[in-house]
């Protein structure tokens, strides 16, 4: 390669000042940190093959690569999606990609809720929602990228954005449901069984749909010492668990790589603030008619 085109074409240390936010980008696209980073290096490949010498905004052009790579994916996920869960959460990483850990924290940094609500949405709403809500790209950059036009890509992040919100308002003193949902959380991931059983009811009942378990019948356990036992042995879920409003109730939802698995709904007594019942669901069909949003 000449003098000329040297000049011409993207060098690896300017993409990789651009790689955490490209990173960032694709992660919220497509809920999976593997599935990021190979959206990241499939626009390594595609840029660096490319002239850029009539780039003038290098971030935006990366950007709009990033995003079509990942919008692509997303209208063609079906059958990889389940393979990526298993392929992730079965044999482990040893090809260095990232491992539960990684998953696990970077879903922790954006918020398992809305992971889950963005998983919802169609791949044209959550590229808008995501490109202007969270990274404040304007619209007419958009509407480029979905080939719509502004006032379309406009209304696509509104429609998201009334999804990521919820419509069912929230509990009016939520306070001390707050408190303890987060706390069993805390307990539950560190293997504080102590601290587990001083938030739960001496007579706490937890009830887990058949899907749960799996059973052909509910299954019911009582008592706080005996619930939190049944938490600690499912400690390993709670690393992808995290708050949710669940029909305007904080609750909890465990969603691997974004994808809604189960979730916990919890009842708070007013005076003690104790949780005095767990409703684990798992049925699809139970799930479906939840409305869950970002707490």
């Amino acid at each position: 390669m000449n003098e000329k085109n040297l000049e011409k074409s993207l060098r690896a240390g300017d993409f990789e000042a651009h790689r955490p936010h490209l990173r960032a980008v694709a992660y919220r696209m497509l809920g999976s940190l593997a599935e990021a980073e190979d959206a990241v290096q499939e626009t390594w490949l595609r840029a660096s093959a490319a002239e850029t010498g009539d780039v003038e905004n290098l971030g935006g052009w990366l950007t709009t690569i990033t995003t079509r790579t990942c919008l692509n994916a997303l209208r063609s996920r079906a059958t990889r999606r389940e393979e990526a869960l298993e392929t992730t959460f079965g044999t482990g990483r040893p090809d260095g990609r990232p491992n539960p850990e990684q998953e696990m924290e970077a879903a922790d940094a954006v918020g398992i809720a809305l992971l889950v609500v963005l998983d919802t949405l169609t791949p044209d709403e959550r590229l808008a929602f995501v490109l202007h809500d969270l990274f404040a790209v304007p619209f007419d950059e958009i509407a480029t990228i979905l080939e719509r036009s502004p006032a379309s890509a406009r209304q696509l992040a509104s429609r998201a954005r009334r999804r990521v919100r919820g419509t069912t308002p929230a509990a009016p003193d939520s306070s001390r449901q707050r408190r303890a949902v987060e706390a069993f959380l805390a307990a539950t991931r560190t293997g504080d069984f102590e601290a587990l059983v001083a938030l739960l009811h001496p007579d706490v009942v937890l009830t887990a749909d058949p899907a749960v378990t799996p059973t052909p019948e509910p299954v019911v356990v009582l008592g706080a010492h005996t619930v939190a036992r049944g938490a600690m042995a499912a400690a390993g879920r709670a690393q992808f668990t995290g708050p949710a409003l669940l029909d305007g109730i904080l609750g909890l939802a465990m969603a691997p790589l974004g994808r809604l698995r189960l979730v916990l709904a919890f009842t708070v007594e007013a005076d003690s603030g104790l949780i005095t019942a767990v409703d684990v669901i798992a049925e699809p069909e139970r799930l479906a008619e939840l409305e869950l949003a970002v707490a």
